[in-house]
């Protein structure tokens, strides 16, 4: 599996526009499937597009050295509601020490305002062959 894959961020459109080490661009359009019942974009999928883009930066980094990036802590704040069109994030590392890494992710919508924010802290390990 690639440090791209994954079946879970599929199911909610996650679709990665750019990515390395240090910073990752990526948008999911807003569909019936990511709302909750009033309408608006459940916060679930603001938390898991910053979890997804912190693991694979991460997961860029280390798994050329036999590492893997696991999620580890994951605060999110959400500031204004998406109810249409597309959620656009921008994930940039803070921190990248032996054991854990740190990323700032910022959402925004289609006009470019501040919707969610999330730091999130990724657990470097070692990689067992079943990884």
């Amino acid at each position: 599996m690639s440090a791209y894959e994954s079946p879970f961020d599929d199911h909610y459109g996650l679709e990665i526009d750019e990515a390395t080490d240090e910073l990752l661009r990526a948008h999911v359009p807003v569909s019936r499937h990511v709302k909750q019942p009033v309408g608006l974009v459940h916060g679930g999928v603001y938390a898991s597009i910053a979890e997804a883009l912190a693991s694979v930066g991460t997961n860029v980094g280390v798994l050329q050295e036999g590492s893997i990036g696991l999620g580890m802590s994951n605060h999110s704040s959400f500031l204004r509601p998406i109810s249409e069109g597309t959620i656009h994030a921008v994930a940039r590392r803070i921190h990248r020490g032996r054991t854990t890494w740190t990323w700032d992710v910022e959402m925004t919508d289609d006009a470019g305002r501040l919707c969610a924010t999330s730091r999130v802290t990724i657990a470097v390990r070692p990689r067992r062959e079943e990884d």
